[in-house]
């Protein structure tokens, strides 16, 4: 079976309620025109959005809705947290997790991220693993270093099993909100690497049905050369998720 082709947006901590529903029916109209058979849409709103946006958007069964973090617990005295369960309620199956700005600001490490997609698998939802080297790591030629040990500290431990729910998603850390972009060429370079790994421990089928998205500084004028790369089987799209016309002409590039 051909991996599926995934652009998803990331909304970080951006819009209102009512900002939110008119992106996503701007999104969800403009898609409408547009074959997409074998691509999944996702948009991931800010927690408080993500009702919203699905009641409004529910009927168009193109346009899945993500959130940007969970908390690993089924329930407890987390303050502030939210469970998957929660997230399964309010028409959430998707949970962006790893995010270069999750690990940096917030302190997330592999082992706890190794917990979090261990829920969202029990749960039955699609994680979507984020993973990439800072500046520091690329400038000393440590970048497939630190990118292995993320891989393995996080995935290893999983069954090949659940790897049909898992999505991942290659941040060079140096190419978001910078402007700057990994070449086309080095983003099929580890988006192979990675695919290497997963073979080696998984075997080869597995890494071939495993989609593999590139995040970092994707728009509308890059992301054709970047999509056609034969690893790197969509986008994490950040900036350019906030205008539906950008989006959807990222969307019209992977097909």
């Amino acid at each position: 079976m051909d991996r599926k082709k995934i652009v998803a947006g990331n909304w970080k901590m951006n819009l209102t309620v009512n900002e939110s529903q008119n992106l996503a029916q701007e999104i969800s109209n403009q898609i409408a025109t547009i074959e997409t058979p074998n691509t999944r849409i996702i948009i991931a709103p800010t927690f408080t959005n993500l009702y919203p946006v699905y009641h409004h958007t529910k009927l168009d069964h193109r346009l899945e809705i993500a959130a940007q973090n969970m908390h690993q617990a089924v329930k407890g005295a987390f303050t502030g947290e939210i469970s998957a369960e929660m997230l399964k309620s309010v028409g959430v199956n998707v949970v962006i997790l790893g995010h270069s700005e999750r690990r940096q600001y917030f302190c997330e490490t592999n082992e706890a991220l190794a917990k979090k997609i261990e829920t969202v698998l029990e749960k039955d939802m699609d994680a979507i693993f984020c993973f990439g080297e800072v500046l520091e790591d690329r400038k000393a030629d440590k970048h497939f270093e630190v990118v292995e040990r993320q891989i393995k500290e996080v995935l290893f431990y999983f069954n090949p099993e659940y790897f049909k729910s898992i999505i991942l998603a290659y941040e060079p850390v140096w190419a978001i909100g910078t402007g700057e972009t990994a070449t086309p060429e080095q983003a099929q370079e580890m988006h192979a690497f990675v695919r290497k790994l997963l073979a080696e421990k998984f075997g080869q089928e597995i890494a071939d049905q495993v989609s593999i998205l590139y995040g970092g500084s994707v728009k509308p004028g890059n992301a054709k050369e970047i999509f056609s790369k034969p690893d790197v089987d969509g986008g994490l799209i950040g900036g350019a998720a906030l205008k539906a016309e950008d989006f959807t002409a990222i969307v019209k590039a992977i097909n």
